[in-house]
């Protein structure tokens, strides 16, 4: 066999640039890109030092053969034509990896197949006896390539992927391999700053892959430095003389680097959850002397390194696969950008980001970028150096601010105090504080929400209205609802049409986000975001998430329960207020009867109202929970009733009587737990009909739908008195989109 051998190193797809260069200091020679590789030439001593040296490849393929190939024969014969006795035992065990097509060959496990056999077929030529295929473990696993009619015949040296070190047996939601993350902190500048004795934090570190890392870099410990298969470990041409020199002189570089003083290396990760699986993970790698993880939030991330020096802030922050989850996340980007500006002035930062628009929102520039590949995901690595001619900030006015030139607007300033010469003392002006400059697009939607507040403010104020709409797609290119809850801010988003470039909608709505807690003087963390589409059925319904976080809020004199985060909807329809508040001045010593009940706010209202009793149906036994909550809430359990069922069905076999009905159904449902599909367009008149056959003389019927298409079936007015009152039902916050739904007062004719 040769002395000098053609190497192939495989690598994450835009590593390509590093892995050349930290090949070629392992000494690897003529060293050439190709797409996910490099290749070049070196000896078996180097080969086995790029094995346990390479931080960036994932395997080290050792060319044995390359030749031409016409057809699957072809192929045959040219691997057939190898020695193999000089590689495999033929009582061994192998695996075949194919990649590539052409030459008739369009099936890789075909491919593997044709090679399989001819490596087969020349060891038993012998004595008969044949290796057997062992995909996981084998003596030797070999790899063909097929380019352009050319076979490439190689040998993986690696065994395993490099990137799996044996340390990451725990594992987060969505980790980088080891290997990219170690070409982020290459890319990021760590070497130098370890060889200065610098400092590293990672304010959202997982299970700590960047943490174990940058402590092996720091610590010039070989990344597979304890692996104890190896894909040369049965190789006949293996030897073992080589590669004890070579693991014995990376042994005793880890020993040296063991006894310095460890670098300041810590993790913060506000998952619980991933603390102990982080520790562990630290443990495994016998780092643990270097590297600390503590739990803690991205807003109050502050490094404390010792004797003040600087270091690396590196991160990899979650990218969220839909775009409402981006939005949801551009709090978390401008959180990260505020710590950096307040906690990490001087420091260099690296973040990692498949989402790089939100990468734009921190408030701060990078003064480089570079490409890189998460498995399929493109991603940008943004490189920070946190000072202040970085800074995009510029200020802006605090809520105190805001709420002195509003009174100031409306003519309601206090008397001014005087001094003791009777002059007006001016107050002092409030502190002004640094926040993310807005783009043009976020300024003219944040003075939109001020001037809307403005205006609504006043309103819901005189009428003790604590949660109402603020913002309804007023503006065409910010599509989306505002809605207030005491001190929180619901948005929903609404799909933008196709005939808008989603790249600019995604830039408008993180404009309108960044717009919103500097409009309104709210706290970021107090801003909860959805994405609202078309909907059918009971979609709406459905459980978005599981916080389980409710608040309460008042309204007319009640008390209920919201919840802003596990649902598209939040238990409480603010555009049904009016007629909420009609029912309660209306139910007194009525019985009152609400089907599709949802949580039953118009129930409690009814009952405030002196209601002589309350009958309320659904069908989800979830909602009919929440339901009980909001009347136990009031006061009200002994004469209310909740009945869990399809209210056709129900409404078929019930036979009381209701002075006050409430019906506000689903445009469409199909659950599971019904009879059949409700459609409001179809079965309204089926609907009413029953509901009617319970109304009890003198009686009224509220009949209310938010179907933008419905009409009302005009039959319905020859039977019984019908007066729409969809204009009395909404209140000026819902002015501006008086679709949101229509309302009829039903009563018996005579």
């Amino acid at each position: 066999m040769s002395d000098r051998y053609e190497l192939f190193l495989t690598c994450p797809k835009g590593l390509e640039g590093l892995l050349l260069d930290e090949a070629s200091t392992l000494g690897l020679e003529e060293a050439r890109e190709h797409t996910s590789a490099i290749r070049g030439m070196a000896d078996m001593e180097t080969a086995y030092r790029l094995c346990l040296w390479s931080r960036l490849a994932n395997r080290v393929l050792l060319v044995l053969r390359r030749f031409p190939v016409q057809d699957a024969q072809s192929l045959y014969e040219g691997v057939l034509e190898l020695d193999w006795f000089e590689h495999l035992a033929s009582s061994g065990s192998l695996a075949v990896e194919f990649s590539g097509q052409g030459s008739g060959i369009d099936n890789t496990h075909f491919g593997a197949l044709k090679v399989k056999d001819a490596i087969v077929d020349k060891l038993r030529l012998k004595d008969g006896t044949r290796p057997s295929v062992d995909k996981v473990n084998p003596d030797l696993r070999v790899h063909l390539r097929l380019d352009r009619g050319e076979a490439i015949l190689s040998l993986d040296l690696s065994g395993h992927s490099l990137h799996q070190r044996g340390y990451r047996l725990q594992q987060g939601a969505a980790p980088l391999k080891e290997n990219l993350a170690a070409a982020v902190l290459i890319r990021a500048g760590w070497p130098r700053i370890a060889a200065e004795g610098g400092a590293l934090a990672d304010p959202m570190c997982g299970v700590g892959t960047f943490l174990v890392e940058a402590a092996m870099i720091a610590a010039d410990i070989a990344p597979n430095l304890t692996r104890e298969q190896w894909g040369f470990s049965q190789w006949l041409g293996h030897v073992p003389a080589l590669w004890k020199k070579v693991h014995a002189e990376a042994q005793q570089r880890a020993e040296a680097g063991m006894a310095k003083p460890p670098l300041w290396i810590r993790g913060y990760e506000a998952d619980p959850r991933l603390i102990q699986p982080a520790r562990n993970n630290i443990e495994r790698a016998g780092m643990g002397d270097w590297i600390k993880v503590y739990q803690g939030e991205v807003a109050t991330f502050e490094p404390r390194p010792d004797q003040n020096q600087k270091g690396l802030v590196i991160c990899n922050p979650p990218y969220g696969e839909r775009l409402g989850d981006e939005a949801s996340l551009l709090y978390l980007y401008q959180n990260l950008g505020e710590r950096l500006r307040q906690a990490c002035m001087g420091w260099e930062a690296a973040v990692f980001t498949g989402a790089p628009d939100l990468g734009k929102r921190m408030g701060i520039r990078s003064h480089k970028q570079y490409a890189f590949w998460n498995g399929a995901l493109p991603c940008k690595l943004l490189l920070i150096k946190v000072q202040p001619e970085q800074f995009v900030t510029g200020e802006r006015r605090t809520p105190e601010q805001r709420e002195r030139e509003r009174e100031q607007a409306e003519g309601e300033k206090a008397a001014p105090q005087l001094n003791r010469n009777g002059n007006p003392i001016k107050p002092a002006p409030a502190p002004v504080v640094e926040q993310a400059r807005l783009s043009e697009g976020g300024q003219m939607f944040a003075n939109r929400l001020q001037k809307n507040l403005k205006q609504l403010g006043k309103w819901a104020r005189k009428e003790g209205v604590e949660c109402y709409r603020l913002y309804d797609a007023d503006m065409p290119e910010y599509s989306m609802a505002v809605d207030l809850y005491g001190d929180w801010v619901h948005v929903q988003e609404y799909a933008a049409p196709k005939s808008i470039d989603p790249e600019k909608a995604k830039a408008r709505m993180f404009d309108a986000i960044a717009a919103i807690p500097q409009a309104l003087g709210v706290d970021k963390n107090k801003v909860v975001i959805k994405r609202r589409e078309r909907q059918s059925g009971t979609k709406q319904y459905q459980r978005q998430a599981a916080q389980g976080q409710f608040m309460e809020v008042s309204e007319g004199g009640v008390k209920l329960l919201v919840n802003l985060t596990d649902y598209l909807d939040t238990g409480l329809f603010l555009d049904h207020r009016p007629l909420r508040l009609r029912i309660q001045k209306e139910a007194a010593g009525k019985r009152f009867l609400n089907l599709f009940c949802y949580t039953a706010t118009a129930t409690v209202h009814a009952a405030k109202g002196g209601a002589r009793s309350t009958t309320s149906v659904d069908l989800s036994k979830t909602y009919l929970d929440w339901a009980r909550r909001n009347l136990s809430l009031n006061g009200f359990s002994d004469k209310n009733r909740l009945e869990q069922g399809d209210v056709m069905a129900w409404l078929g076999e019930d036979r009381g009587e209701y002075e006050l009905i409430f019906i506000d159904p689903p445009t469409f449902s199909n659950s599971k737990r019904m009879e059949g599909i409700f459609d409001v367009q179809r079965d309204h008149v089926q609907l009413l009909d029953l509901a009617m056959a319970r109304l009890a003389k003198g009686g009224v019927l509220y009949f209310s739908n938010n179907f933008r298409k419905f009409e009302l079936d005009e039959s319905l007015a020859t039977r019984y008195q019908v007066e729409e009152i969809s204009a009395q039902t909404l209140d000026p916050d819902f002015a501006r989109n008086p679709k949101i739904h229509r309302a009829w007062r039903i009563s018996l004719r005579g």
